[in-house]
């Protein structure tokens, strides 16, 4: 039996507290080619991801309050994941939240978010089809349980790394730009080292379904994309930190 992933707890202004857990880097299958995959999630290509950490839950209310000293979401609660943030209101947050911890937080690229997703070294040899299970109703928040809200986080089952509601409750930004063509574009590279997206495009990544869709748009291979300025009622974001700035930043004693 595997022992729980590293964690890092940090604490921010009064006390407030969100946990990164440690994603031990590795090789996956990314996207799909099930019958219900839509063209964007194909073809499935080869991806190598270096060691991250990513956070166990989606940014909460609480945490974003502390940063910001504001709370534009529709659906209030301080448990409850961030939404009506934009791409760009979230780019903000982080260079707040790194001016305030000496870190620098960023948002998962889409290879990191879906490797993590799907368990990492310790995910299922078939896979799951949802972020730690076959039926989301046991790790997700969707159109059938949701009462059209958002839910606190950490209230379902996490997947084999420990992390929550990566699969529905919010729709999670991805750092990447969106471009359906993309994931030929690697298949043609071979297998890709921490693919990062294309260098331009007009939209952004954004991936994991929310409380307002069906469970197809859960799935850990799914692909949506949404424009930077957008804010709406169904999404979110989770932090992530390369591994190495988190090595940087302890200080080495003689």
């Amino acid at each position: 039996m595997m022992s729980d992933p590293p964690c890092i707890s940090e604490t921010i202004g009064n006390n407030v507290v969100f946990d990164m857990l440690l994603v031990e880097g590795g090789d996956f299958n990314m996207g799909s080619d099930d019958e219900e995959a839509d063209g964007d999630e194909k073809p499935v290509h080869p991806v190598k991801v270096d060691s991250f950490y990513l956070g166990k839950y989606p940014v909460t209310q609480q945490v974003w309050q502390t940063v910001m000293g504001n709370n534009p979401s529709q659906f209030n609660g301080s448990r409850r994941p961030m939404d009506c943030v934009s791409w760009r209101d979230v780019q903000e947050f982080i260079s707040k939240l790194n001016g305030m911890t000496n870190k620098r937080y960023r948002l998962p690229s889409e290879a990191e978010w879906e490797y993590a997703a799907r368990g990492g070294i310790r995910r299922r040899q078939d896979g799951y089809l949802y972020a730690g299970s076959d039926k989301l109703k046991e790790v997700g928040w969707y159109s059938k349980n949701s009462a059209k809200e958002t839910k606190e986080v950490g209230l379902k089952y996490p997947n084999e790394l420990g992390l929550y509601d990566m699969s529905g409750n919010v729709w999670e930004w991805c750092n990447d730009w969106f471009d359906k063509k993309y994931y030929q574009a690697c298949h043609e590279k071979g297998r890709v080292q921490d693919p990062q997206g294309p260098e331009q495009g007009v939209t952004r990544v954004v991936r994991g379904g929310s409380w307002s869709n069906d469970p197809r748009y859960c799935r850990v291979a799914y692909r949506r994309n949404n424009e930077p300025a957008n804010r709406v009622t169904f999404l979110g974001f989770r932090l992530a930190l390369s591994r190495q700035s988190v090595e940087l930043s302890i200080p080495a004693f003689l």
